[in-house]
């Protein structure tokens, strides 16, 4: 059943050129029960990404552009009184659905931003002390453009914690930019089919959840994420959340590969985009030039991998 996720990437390719690694990793997190975080410029495929997803998944889709007039209410939904049964009905909102596209969400209110993080968390809604649970799976893609664009804010640590990865997709290479050209025309969205039923989909997330991991492999997590907290070019390093999340993304990576064991190349992989998210450096790192990149990729180099 593993191929059927290959099989979603390949019909993802039609709509998204040329970033199967993105495509993997956003497939991934989903496989491991999280949520994605796009941060990109406007016009690179985040949007036509999550909606190929959700087309070639069969999964419920709603999606939410996030600007300062959205309330709260809007995402989670409020409760209206009826006056024909004289009581207060719940009116569900925009995150009743499998996959929920938080479009452009660092340009919102942080009230509305905050209205997430149950959801998020918890996989459940409440509204007026009732506490309802959401569809299964349930996932959140939000987009973001980057800090300095107009209108933009930046989003509170405690909901950047939430996200299991945060991603860029970039701009394409000349190939697949010419290929975007080519098949314009064709609206390649209209073209997606489903290459996987919800059913199947649960049943390889509860595989990927239920994976043995070798104590070696937990040992190094733990290792490269208490790295983050003492290491001289990070002024705030992961909680133990970011090594969960470390642990649930390369299970999800090996299961993505047919494999049922976790290897140390499966962490490399997804390093980055697991913890770029979750750390600050420090001034000393700033000073020397480096991006949150540069100063992972040199803690994960002190780090000895272990043999498995």
């Amino acid at each position: 059943m593993e191929n059927k996720m290959m099989q979603v990437k390949d019909e993802i390719k039609k709509a998204v050129k040329g970033k199967d690694d993105i495509i993997e990793k956003v497939l991934a997190a989903m496989l491991a029960g999280g949520h994605i975080l796009l941060e990109d410029i406007p016009g690179v495929g985040k949007t036509t990404l999550a909606m190929a997803i959700a087309r070639s998944m069969d999964l419920s889709y709603k999606r939410v552009q996030f600007t300062p007039d959205v309330l709260p209410s809007d995402i989670v939904g409020f409760s209206m009184y009826n006056q024909d049964t004289r009581t207060f009905e719940y009116q569900q909102g925009a995150v009743y659905c499998n996959l929920f596209l938080a479009d452009e969400i660092n340009r919102t209110s942080p009230k509305t931003q905050s209205a997430l993080l149950e959801v998020m968390e918890e996989g459940n809604v409440t509204v007026d002390g009732v506490t309802r649970p959401l569809p299964n799976p349930f996932t959140v893609i939000a987009t973001e453009n980057p800090l300095g664009s107009s209108g933009t804010q930046m989003l509170p640590e405690s909901q950047l914690d939430r996200f299991m990865v945060c991603l860029s997709i970039g701009y394409p290479e000349h190939v697949a930019a010419v290929d975007i050209l080519r098949e314009n025309a064709k609206k390649p969205l209209s073209l997606l089919q489903s290459a996987i039923t919800v059913e199947e989909f649960l049943e390889l997330r509860t595989k990927t959840n239920d994976m043995y991991v070798h104590d070696s492999i937990y040992e190094y997590i733990v290792t490269l994420v208490e790295m983050t907290r003492s290491n001289p070019l990070f002024a705030a390093g992961a909680s133990p959340r970011g090594s969960i999340a470390l642990l649930r993304m390369a299970k999800a990576m090996a299961v993505l590969y047919g494999r049922d064991y976790v290897t140390p190349e499966d962490i490399r992989c997804v390093f980055f985009d697991v913890l770029g998210h979750r750390v600050k450096l420090s001034t000393k790192a700033r000073a020397e030039g480096k991006g949150a990149k540069d100063a992972l990729n040199e803690l994960f180099n002190e780090v000895k991998v272990p043999r498995t």
